[in-house]
């Protein structure tokens, strides 16, 4: 056993021990900035706003009876409107708090909210095919780059999956979650690491319960090329890098 011993370290409390640390935040060095920059000249586009007339399913009980893994998408493209209250769910910014927090849809230890929202799009209307970025402060998405043969990319970077080989290709549209660690660890030192990945799996049961109240399906990716997918997205690997990914489509 004593080859899991490390790492399951990770999976414990350590509050004792971050009590006595000299984190970044009490040394008074300055908090990183709290979402990714762009540039200027950057191509945004507009997302409608968000309310609930998007849904077909407002039974927030029937959502998470009937929530599945879902690797079997139909052609029908995920509307505008979708993709937007997707984003807004998975997210959203719904407030600040008195110390100018932002206050999301997702729960996020000490509001550090150390992850980026990539999507690899292949089939929303109105909207062309390509790798974009998630804006959560404008609500915006961020135009990054067209991809050549996004199919075969996709199959790239999801690997080979161990029950439906290939399905995320025809998932309407790819999430890919990066984190920035330094947001969090600078509140939290070395104990930020396992509050990650807790608060990633909130935002991505947002996306699952979300996309079952439209008539979609979500299947969370944990099998990928972690090199491929970072080099895709133009992220360095250490500062910043791809932590989780889901395919998103309408069910057949």
């Amino acid at each position: 056993m004593g080859k899991y011993d490390r790492y399951r370290d990770l999976l414990k409390s350590d509050f004792s021990k971050f009590k006595t640390m000299a984190t970044d935040a009490k040394k008074g060095l300055p908090q990183p900035p709290k979402v990714k920059l762009y540039g200027a000249d950057a191509e945004l586009f507009d997302l409608p706003s968000v309310d609930e007339s998007t849904l077909t399913n407002k039974n927030i009980y029937v959502c998470i009876k009937e929530r599945r893994s879902t690797r079997f998408y139909s052609d029908q493209p995920i509307s505008l409107d979708e993709l937007s209250y997707l984003l807004w769910a998975t997210q959203g910014i719904t407030g600040t708090n008195k110390a100018g927090l932002t206050l999301r849809t997702v729960p996020c230890s000490g509001a550090t909210h150390s992850f980026e929202s990539y999507l690899l799009i292949r089939n929303v209307a109105n909207i062309r095919q390509g790798v974009y970025r998630y804006l959560p402060v404008e609500h915006k998405l961020l135009f990054m780059f067209q991809q050549e043969e996004l199919e075969n990319k996709i199959d790239e970077i999801t690997l080979d999956q161990p029950f439906v080989p290939n399905f995320a290709n025809k998932a309407a549209v790819l999430f890919l979650w990066s984190t920035t660690p330094y947001r969090s660890e600078w509140k939290y030192d070395i104990t930020a690491h396992k509050k990650i990945l807790i608060d990633i799996g909130h935002v991505c049961q947002n996306l699952y319960l979300a996309s079952e109240s439209i008539g979609a399906g979500t299947c969370a990716i944990g099998i990928y090329d972690q090199a491929s997918v970072d080099r895709l997205l133009g992220l360095d690997g250490h500062e910043e890098f791809v932590i989780y990914l889901a395919a998103v489509g309408k069910k057949q």
